[in-house]
């Protein structure tokens, strides 16, 4: 089968085995994936998590039809439209677990749109729903908004009740695009009053919760724009790894400050998150209240595009691979 692979000299479009799909497992012929910043690092070369190396398959989402079922896999049978969160999908057949599979909602949604779900899905509803334990009325900022991420993070927001929605985006014609998601404020998150924009739309409480994918130069406004007992929720690094911290601010304040990552949890643990997505938001994905603009599609040929367009963060929504 072909399979976009990690070489020496980048990602390359090989000929590759089929895998054979585990007991628990469920073999996919794919037909399309969507684009993560994650992708990014394992098509460079490096380790995210369990995968990376020469070698690898790229690829987290996916969507297509089932194949084939393990023996211990449940509630999935062959022919099912399914998409799925998992890992070495870009290629033309995949391997998923049964718990991390869930079904295309509707007849009429594309392999593509579905391929843009599942990880924006299961990421901000466990960063805001679960961890962030987002109350009615509560007032949200999304760091790093205009990514098909941080696009999800502002409809469950909007959808769970919360009072005011802000998401940041440093290019201007993208923070327009926000409002068209739930924001109710777009602010530029390397504009240095940022922080105070916050602080005047709350009326100078600060904000209840920060889903924050940006971590590194925003950190200590961060602290500064949470609201006493406010809860930051460390999603993302796509400002950096390191930075400054004001660990006076964050006591003063009382800030929960939270890390999640699907890097170090168990198959039990991500099983738990797919089934609480869809046991929660079901029904507003089967309804269309949940979706994402697709940016840009791309022939699996043409993966290098994908990642370089990736790269220069020119996008809005996601960036789809479509397998044929």
């Amino acid at each position: 089968m072909r399979a976009a692979v990690v070489t020496e000299q980048g990602v390359e479009i090989q000929d590759v085995k089929k895998p054979e799909p585990k007991p628990h497992e469920i073999l996919v012929r794919v037909r399309a994936c969507g684009l993560n910043r994650a992708d990014l690092m394992v098509a460079s070369g490096m380790v995210h998590g369990a995968t990376g190396g020469a070698g690898t398959i790229v690829g987290m989402d996916f969507s297509g039809e089932v194949v084939a079922v393990g023996s211990e896999a449940k509630g999935v049978k062959e022919g099912d439209r399914v998409m799925c969160h998992g890992t070495e999908s870009w290629a033309e057949y995949a391997v998923a677990d049964w718990g991390r599979t869930a079904p295309v909602p509707d007849a009429n949604m594309s392999f593509e749109q579905a391929a843009t779900l599942p990880v924006a899905l299961y990421t901000m509803h466990n960063a805001i729903v679960t961890n962030g334990k987002l109350v009615a009325g509560e007032t949200v900022l999304i760091q790093g908004a205009s990514s098909g991420v941080g696009l999800m993070g502002l409809q469950i927001a909007k959808l769970k009740g919360a009072k005011l929605v802000a998401g940041s985006s440093t290019n201007s014609s993208r923070r327009e695009k926000l409002k068209d998601f739930g924001a109710d404020l777009a602010i530029d998150s390397k504009d240095p009053k940022w922080a105070d924009q916050l602080l005047g739309a709350t009326g100078g409480k600060g904000v209840d919760l920060i889903i924050d994918q940006l971590s590194g130069y925003v950190a200590n406004d961060n602290l500064k724009a949470a609201a006493v007992m406010g809860r930051i929720v460390n999603v993302g690094r796509l400002g950096g790894f390191k930075g400054d911290f004001d660990f006076d601010l964050h006591a003063a304040r009382r800030i929960q400050y939270i890390g999640v990552t699907f890097r170090t949890r168990s198959i039990d643990e991500i099983r738990a998150i797919t089934r609480e997505v869809r046991e929660d938001l079901g029904r507003d994905i089967d309804a269309g209240r949940l979706s994402l603009p697709i940016d840009r599609s791309f022939a699996l040929e043409e993966v290098n595009d994908a990642l370089n367009r990736m790269k220069a963060n020119e996008h809005f929504g996601k960036i789809t691979l479509s397998i044929n």
